[in-house]
């Protein structure tokens, strides 16, 4: 008996023509393997068919890594452009914010000539109105990704979140609406990365205000004086560690009308109208004190005493818009330009070392000055800054325990 069976090789029908249903994940996985040359699957696959003012398919990618030269001149971002299934641009940039040029696909639209040609491609209403489409398809695919497989966005964000911060702060906060849901921080609640809805949607009652604190890594972080009294009074902290991020934080400016306040800032305000008069009676009553130990460290902006340290002595704070740690990324930039904070020396009112100040100012001036250079360069340290003079530090440590 002779059986005859057909098998299709080959539709002829484009597998992005096809319904969502007839393809299978493996032929998406695949299909990205062949176009792309892309060695790992992609992280998500996104099928779309729109129908309305423009009518196109799409089937978008992203991918699980960034291409080895994804932060270099010679990456070319965008979509391959497709009309009525002829290819007419292999990487149509337009189709494609900056942002989002880490996604791969293509479009194809019977709505878009077949005649277009570079020109006339920026002035085109229907690969505007296809971008704009595309761009929200991405930003909900991410969101969608955030809230219901949270490992797989934050393998994504490894490979691409600096490209989103990077978004909000070279564009001086014209993104933020775009991408502000979509960003991740690390946090002082079991350093882990939150977006700033969670942060916000767990705010302790009565908090204004979204805290954060930049430095080299986490633990460094966590270890800082200024973010002892935050955490104790119930405030969560987003740790900042990428180099972008505060300037990321700076053009964001706030989010759900909530400020930004650096825990370093020198009027970051927690306590209640009670401590902040006996605050500043103490600081007046020491205004002579603190004069005179500013004269022997001319580069600091200020002294005063603090009650936000728990058991350090010491911190730096700073004024204005610049803090110790954008001092330091910016003075390591080939500019040439050297940038600086107004830093601040605080010492903590409940310490012994404030009492021991205060002594040293009625008996000992010269043995002050020893004692004030010492707490500055101590707090240098624990901020991770340089000291300008190591010798003279540790030789006046050697002059005190010899005493």
């Amino acid at each position: 008996e002779d059986i005859k069976e057909v098998e299709t090789l080959n539709s002829m029908i484009p597998i992005w023509k096809k319904d969502e249903s007839e393809v299978s994940e493996e032929e998406y996985n695949n299909f990205y393997s062949d176009k792309f040359f892309d060695y790992e699957k992609p992280l998500k696959s996104v099928h779309s068919s729109v129908e309305g003012t423009v009518v196109y398919d799409s089937l978008l990618f992203i991918p699980s890594h960034a291409p080895y030269d994804y932060y270099t001149k010679e990456y070319e971002k965008g979509l391959q452009l497709y009309s009525n299934g002829v290819l007419i641009m292999d990487k149509c940039a337009d189709l494609l914010p900056d942002y989002f040029s880490f996604v791969k696909g293509l479009v194809d639209s019977e709505d878009v000539s077949l005649n277009l040609s570079r020109e006339m491609l920026q002035q085109d209403r229907q690969v505007k109105t296809i971008a704009k489409s595309v761009e929200k398809k991405i930003h909900s695919t991410l969101e969608d990704l955030m809230e219901n497989n949270r490992e797989d966005y934050e393998k994504f964000w490894d490979a691409f979140g600096m490209q989103l911060k990077y978004g909000i702060y070279s564009s001086y906060g014209m993104n933020n609406d775009a991408l502000k849901d979509l960003l991740l921080f690390y946090s002082s609640k079991d350093k882990k990365r939150v977006s700033l809805k969670e942060y916000v949607d767990r705010m302790v009652e009565g908090q204004e205000k979204i805290y954060y604190a930049s430095g080299d890594n986490l633990d460094r972080i966590d270890m800082l004086p200024n973010v002892e009294k935050f955490k104790e009074k119930g405030y969560e902290v987003l740790y900042l560690v990428d180099y972008v991020d505060e300037f990321t934080i700076q053009a964001l400016q706030e989010y759900n009308e909530k400020k930004f306040v650096n825990v370093s800032s020198e009027n970051v305000d927690i306590d209640s109208e009670e401590e902040k008069k006996e605050l500043d009676k103490l600081n007046d009553e020491a205004k002579d004190l603190f004069g005179l130990m500013k004269g022997y460290l001319p580069e600091v902006k200020n002294i005063k005493y603090t009650n936000k340290l728990k058991n350090h002595p010491v911190c730096l704070s700073t004024e204005g818009n610049i803090s110790l740690e954008m001092e330091k990324i910016l003075n390591q930039m080939p500019t040439g330009e050297q940038v600086k904070a107004d830093v601040v020396l605080e010492i903590n009112k409940d310490h012994p070392i404030a009492d021991r100040l205060n002594d040293l100012y009625k008996n000992d001036k010269d043995e002050l000055e020893t004692y004030t250079k010492i707490l500055y360069n101590q707090a240098r340290l624990i901020e991770g800054l340089p000291i300008e003079n190591p010798t003279e530090l540790t030789n006046m440590i050697c002059e005190l325990m010899s005493k």
